[in-house]
């Protein structure tokens, strides 16, 4: 279904001026540092993973994430870099029932620095098999997962069209991927795919501290993350989701283990874990915070 006003052919900005600048020229400009310098390490870690078709981005503020988030995508760009479609399987913040990928009604998504087309064709061709897929604008119209990538994606591959999607934590999560990745094969689209995720949320203000509040925590909370990220570069999609449930560790979940399932079907075996921190470490220069609440942040590649 679409929105309660019924279908936009535009979705405009809900976190511009919250989660990344409002002014075009302030937003293309931090959004080009970002991949600029994600160059650097995208050079340095070539040799790591020869070919690469997916990566896990974290959503957060780019104050606290976007440079590692730049980062990831600098370096899935340097190996896959002329692709048609850049698929964002997103974690889901809204807080309604769902048990099926939410895909946009909109044909354009705006952005400060420029709009992002959107692969149309495809959300139709999914949202019709039924199943999986449908068309809900319920779960895009304020989420900031796939928004805050955009300036970014668009800095990274200006001529890609991009396919937002909105991936709960369930058990057909890796179908979802494996889906979307068989109907870009059969149509003779190429893809690349992100997860857009955080991971372990810990302290007081998320109502997890199983570890306690402080130094102490927070170092709990980053082998959380690492029991995950273990998981990603083993490539054990389906270890992804029960992990989550059972650890807390990411709030997309869903959207790893589409990712993770769409390269796999693209010939990925392994995963590279590109940078690892949390908001507190990332914060500590900017504006230093306590240490008791902290949200964790990576940026990893799936390839071979």
């Amino acid at each position: 279904m679409a929105g309660p006003n019924g279908p936009s052919r535009v979705r405009q900005p809900a976190v511009a001026g919250l989660f990344y600048p409002a002014d075009a020229r302030e937003c293309r400009q931090l959004a080009g540092e970002f991949v600029r310098e994600g160059e650097t390490t995208a050079i340095a870690t070539a040799e790591e993973l020869v070919d690469a078709w997916g990566a896990i981005v974290p959503h957060a503020g780019w104050i606290c994430s976007g440079a590692i988030a730049g980062e990831a995508i600098a370096a899935l760009a340097r190996r896959a870099p002329r692709p048609d479609v850049v698929v964002v399987f997103g974690a889901v913040h809204t807080p309604l029932h769902i048990d099926f990928a939410a895909l946009p009604s909109h044909e354009r998504w705006q952005e400060p620095a420029g709009d992002s087309e959107v692969a149309h064709e495809v959300t139709s061709r999914l949202s019709e098999a039924g199943g999986l897929f449908a068309i809900d604008d319920r779960f895009h119209e304020t989420e900031h997962a796939v928004e805050v990538e955009l300036p970014l994606i668009q800095l990274a591959w200006p001529a890609a069209r991009v396919l937002p999607m909105e991936v709960p934590l369930i058990d057909d999560a890796a179908t979802v991927g494996r889906t979307v990745a068989q109907d870009m094969e059969a149509s003779g689209v190429s893809a690349v795919f992100l997860a857009s995720s955080d991971l372990t949320h810990y302290g007081p203000a998320y109502g997890f501290a199983p570890a306690g509040v402080g130094m102490s925590g927070l170092a709990w909370a980053k082998d959380n993350d690492r029991r995950l990220l273990e998981r990603v570069m083993d490539m054990a999609v389906d270890r992804i989701v029960p992990d989550v449930r059972a650890q807390m560790n990411a709030c997309g979940g869903g959207a790893i283990a589409a990712m993770m399932a769409a390269c796999r079907e693209r010939g990925a075996t392994r995963g590279q874990v590109l940078r690892h921190a949390n908001s507190f470490e990332t914060l500590a220069d900017i504006a230093p915070q306590r240490p008791d609440n902290a949200v964790g942040y990576a940026g990893a590649l799936i390839g071979r």
